[in-house]
This record gives C-alpha cells, sequence and structure tokens, in this order.
C-alpha cells in the first residue's frame, strides 16, 4: 500500500457505468466520466464495454496502471466497441497497488461472461474466498473485488438471471461497497444496505448512467436523476430500469468523509450537496475555536472550502496562501521521507507577502500522521508568519477504517498517541481545533453518519 509514504487518506474507487439504448460506441462517455471521477482513485483505471446487439460474450476490455489519459490513448478508446459499458479508477486499500489488481474485472465463466467494477471493502471477504475454495472453485485472486466477481459467476450457476445472482451474493456481503455488474444483456448497479458507499443514477436522452457521484453525471452532459437507495439494487436492460431494495435495512451510515474530503466540490450525496457542507464545516470551526488572526487559509485542495466558511463566519478575510505546482508528481509515491519534504516543497510554495508579519488561520480536512501539516506550518513561518492558527474540519483518528477507505491502523494515527494540546506542539501551532463530534450533523443536515474512525461504533 502506498499510504505509509503519505500523509493523507485516500478513497478506495470511482465507478461509472452507463447503458445506451442507441447504436453508439460508450467507451468515451465513460472515459470523460472516469476522468471526472479521478480523484477517488490514481493508481489504475480500466473500461468493459459490450454490444448487446452482438454475439452474447462480446465483451472488450482494457486497464492498466496509471491515470485515465494515461492508461487510455484514443486508438485504444477506438477498439473498444459497445453500447454498455462499465470503468473504474483504483486507488487501492486492499489486494496492493498492482496491474492485475487494476478493475474492471473480467471473467469467462460457463454460463457466459460478466465484469465487476467495485468501490469499497468487504469485511467477510476471507470467509466467502475460503467458501469458494472450499466448494471446489478454481479461486487465485487477492482482492475482495475478485471474490464478489467469482461468488456472482459461480452463483449465476443455480440463478435464472445475472440479478438474482447479484442479489443473492449481495445479501452475503459485509461492509460498505458501490457495485457496477455487466453481463452481455444487462448493467446491475448495488448500494451497500447502511449506505456508506455513493452510486447515482443519471440520464442522456433516453441513456442511462450509473456512477459514484453526480458530477461525473454532469462532466458528461447527463441529468441527475437521484441517489441509488441504500440496499438498492438496480438492473438496467433494453426495457428499461427495474429496482429492487430485498437488501434494504432501516439502519442508514454515510460515510462522512465523502463530505469532508473525498467528493468532487460540484457533487450532491444523498441530497447534501457537498459544497455546502464543507462551508458549514468551516462556519461550525470559527464558532467554537474563535481566534484573533489577520489571514485564514485552507490546505489546496482540500482544506479551502471549510476556510471560506471559516472566514465568512469570523469576519477574518480569506486568502490564498500556498500556490500549487500541478505539474509535480503525486508526493505519495516518494520512497523515503526525505524525498517527501522536498515534494511537499515543489508541490506547494507560500505567497510570502499574505503572510509576512501576519496572525494565519490554516483549514485542512485532516491530521492523520502530522507530518504534512508540520511541513506547511514551517514554511508559513520561514514566510514570515507571527502565528499559525490550525483548524482542523473532522474530528481526531482514533480508529482505522474497514470499509474502503486507506485510514491506517492506531499506531499510525498520531491523535491516538497524542493529546490536541500534544499534536499542537509536535506541529508546532500557536493553537489547534478539532472538528467537534456534535457539528458533523449539522454538516451533513441530520443524516445519519458513519464515524466510526473517530468513536469506534462500526456500523457492521
Amino acid at each position: 500500500m502506498t499510504t505509509e509514504f503519505d500523509d493523507k487518506l485516500h478513497e478506495e474507487c470511482g465507478v461509472f457505468g452507463i447503458w445506451s439504448h442507441n447504436d453508439i460506441n460508450v467507451c468515451k462517455t465513460i472515459y470523460y466520466g472516469l476522468v471526472a471521477l479521478q480523484h477517488r482513485g490514481q493508481e489504475s483505471a480500466g473500461i468493459v464495454v459490450c454490444n448487446t446487439k452482438g454475439p452474447i460474450g462480446n465483451m472488450c476490455a482494457h486497464k492498466g496502471m496509471g491515470l485515465v489519459n494515461e492508461v487510455f490513448h484514443q486508438d485504444i478508446l477506438d477498439k473498444l466497441k459497445g453500447n454498455i459499458g462499465i470503468g473504474h479508477v483504483r486507488y487501492s486499500t486492499a489486494g496492493g497497488s498492482y496491474a492485475e489488481n487494476a478493475q474492471p474485472i473480467f471473467l469467462n465463466y460457463t454460463k457466459g461472461t460478466l465484469a465487476l467494477a467495485h468501490n469499497g471493502n468487504i469485511r467477510n471477504a476471507d470467509v466467502l474466498r475460503q467458501e469458494l475454495q472450499n466448494e471446489g472453485a478454481f479461486f487465485s485472486g487477492t482482492t475482495d473485488s475478485e471474490v464478489i466477481a467469482y461468488k456472482i459467476a459461480k452463483e449465476r450457476m443455480n440463478c435464472e438471471s445475472i440479478e438474482e445472482a447479484v442479489t443473492e451474493v449481495s445479501s452475503q456481503l459485509k461492509g460498505g461497497y458501490a457495485l457496477l455488474i455487466m453481463s452481455p444483456r444487462k448493467l446491475v448497479g448495488v448500494r451497500d444496505p447502511w449506505g456508506l458507499k455513493p452510486l447515482c443514477l443519471g440520464k442522456v436522452g433516453d441513456d442511462y448512467i450509473l456512477a459514484s457521484e453526480s458530477a461525473a453525471i454532469k462532466a458528461v452532459d447527463g441529468e441527475f436523476v437521484r441517489d441509488i437507495l441504500p440496499g438498492e439494487i438496480v438492473t438496467i436492460t433494453e426495457k428499461g430500469i427495474h429496482s429492487n431494495l430485498a437488501l434494504k435495512s432501516e439502519n442508514k451510515a454515510h460515510c462522512i468523509f465523502e463530505y469532508i474530503y473525498f467528493a468532487r466540490l460540484d457533487s450532491v450525496i444523498d441530497g447534501v450537496g457537498v459544497y455546502d457542507a464543507r462551508i458549514r464545516g468551516g462556519m461550525s470551526l470559527a464558532k467554537r475555536y474563535p481566534v484573533e488572526a489577520d489571514v485564514v487559509t485552507g490546505v489546496p485542495e482540500s482544506g479551502l472550502t471549510a476556510a471560506v466558511g471559516y472566514a465568512e463566519e469570523s469576519g477574518i478575510p480569506f486568502k490564498y496562501v500556498f500556490t500549487k505546482n500541478s505539474y509535480v508528481g503525486r508526493t505519495f509515491i516518494k520512497p523515503t521521507q526525505e524525498e517527501r519534504v522536498s515534494a511537499v516543497h515543489m508541490k506547494l510554495s507560500v505567497i510570502e507577502s499574505v503572510v509576512k508579519d501576519k496572525r494565519v488561520v490554516l483549514i485542512d480536512d485532516s491530521i492523520v500522521r502530522g507530518t504534512t501539516i508540520a511541513n506547511l506550518i514551517n514554511m508559513l513561518r520561514k514566510a514570515g508568519a507571527k502565528e499559525v492558527h490550525v483548524r482542523i474540519s473532522s474530528p481526531p483518528f482514533l480508529y482505522p477504517c474497514y470499509y474502503g477507505t486507506d485510514v491506517p491502523d492506531n499506531s499510525q494515527l498520531i491523535a491516538n498517541e497524542c493529546s490536541a494540546e500534544e499534536i499542537r506542539k509536535i506541529i508546532n501551532a500557536d493553537s489547534l481545533g478539532y472538528m467537534h463530534m456534535d457539528d458533523l450533523q449539522e454538516m451533513t443536515k441530520e443524516l445519519p453518519l458513519c464515524r466510526a474512525c473517530f468513536d469506534n461504533n462500526y456500523p457492521v
């Protein structure tokens, strides 16, 4: 896992699928949808398409390591022909960062073919893997996504339809997940019963889209229709769309970090606008942790919106303090601490005239290990900042996440080992304030939340 080289959290994946009733190739639409979801996974990308009017089993696939525009070129897109398809961008939290773990997963089995794209993490994957092996299935997969795909293929041998197999297997899954499953004639989407992972429905003309975020639907000039309900299975065929609520649960637990950090600002998830949620988060920080200061700023990009909210509530001017070099490689691929520090300085630099002799409020979305925020504070002080007051738009991380977010184990979480005052001293801040647990509900309009990484209360 690459997280040992980073001090930020990462979502595991983004998924995008489309069924077109028209005789068109959907590959480029999927490509643009994946570009819009690139923030959810930057290690690998893949697309599988199929022509529903052609012979059964005529799926075409391409996937590889890298960003979407690195994996797919025009000549590759031209070869992927079909009116139905699914795509995937990945950041590994299970199975490691290897080309063979790139998705979508593509399987040939006795009754046909299927492809699967998965966002999330299955807590009982090892149990299901062992069941496959005990039942004599040839299975050598390392990821929970492969376990799901093989289980569906095996179940399909005893079922009348792919959706029946998907329903049976999904009922056995424990964890957070959004699934897209494609057979030669159908596109199936599944959202876990708790709503931990987002999945939504859109349309472009008569064509249906399933995507991790509404922003991806808008990116392909589509119309957002609605969120897939927690526990809902939707099947799209030439006859239209069918909904099955067989997995529905009364209990909901939406991931709070979609609103704090993961999702794009222009997405709306379960009726809550991501931008508005982050503004409210910043305002809550200003109310709970007021301070006399001259400038409010945020850590690009994730802290900027909450910083605007803090500035609006406090009356302290918001300023852009950091300038970002977008052409520097991602810092988490650097192999040593020395190179990581160097990469932070290459990626971000301070506009000295904005902070010199100023008291600065610095907003960020989280503190995991504390190394990045400490480096940024040091940069501000070298640029002449008199004081640096840190405000964090999430509570302290105390526990790992088991649902597809790479919150590491307790030993790597600075808040698990140190008090807020001890962290303040370690990062060399003049003051430190974390988001209060009670303010999370105001941030998300009372949406039922999963806060397990803060309070150890795991929904499943």
